[in-house]
């Protein structure tokens, strides 16, 4: 599948993101998960700004997509700022509540929230936070555990096991940007949500 899509707009303010019209799909996760190496290999283009220090991504990047011989624009992924990294100075941090919680809240387009967790990494308390977050808030949402490729057969299936026995309510889809292992299940589970949100 072909998907053709353009960078929209950053915001920081609620008042400056777009009119909700499209299902929206948004990409949440820690500093350095590697939502937007995720992001480009769904993709299939470098649109989203990748960066080896974390804590780049401070706004929320709006990016819109259709399928190729498709008039019209299907959806919208969200790229959101990463947590959980101490070196954001406080300014910035402080500023996320204002337009991020409102954001996962009240954004009535929301059809899938992707939880980004390094799988090589023991689960963290602030992404068990935002999953609880997102759980009490009844928005969908899905685990994506990138840089799976780091990891042989048996280390992947006990990294899943672990993950899964943390978040036993989470369904758990792994990933690698570099081989693109889990691309097409993550597509599956994507197009569902649009659906979904359609019916």
């Amino acid at each position: 599948m072909r998907v053709l899509a353009r960078f929209m707009m950053s915001a920081m303010d609620v008042d400056h993101f777009p009119p909700p019209v499209l299902p929206e799909v948004a990409f949440l996760g820690r500093s350095n998960v590697g939502k937007s190496s995720v992001i480009n290999s769904l993709l299939g283009a470098k649109l989203a700004k990748t960066s080896s220090t974390p804590g780049r991504t401070r706004s929320i990047n709006f990016f819109e997509l259709r399928w190729a011989g498709k008039p019209r624009p299907e959806l919208i992924f969200t790229d959101l700022p990463g947590y959980g990294y101490a070196k954001i100075s406080r300014e910035i941090s402080s500023q996320w509540p204002s337009f991020i919680e409102p954001y996962l809240l009240h954004r009535r387009t929301l059809a899938l929230c992707l939880v980004l967790t390094d799988i090589n990494v023991p689960p963290q308390e602030s992404d068990r936070q935002l999953l609880d977050f997102l759980a009490s808030s009844g928005r969908p949402f899905l685990i994506v555990g990138t840089k799976s490729d780091k990891l042989s057969g048996n280390q992947l299936r006990n990294s899943l096991q672990a993950l899964g026995r943390e978040y036993p309510q989470a369904r758990i889809v792994p990933f690698s940007a570099k081989s693109s292992a889990g691309r097409e299940e993550l597509w599956k589970e994507i197009r569902a949500a649009v659906e979904e949100y359609h019916a």
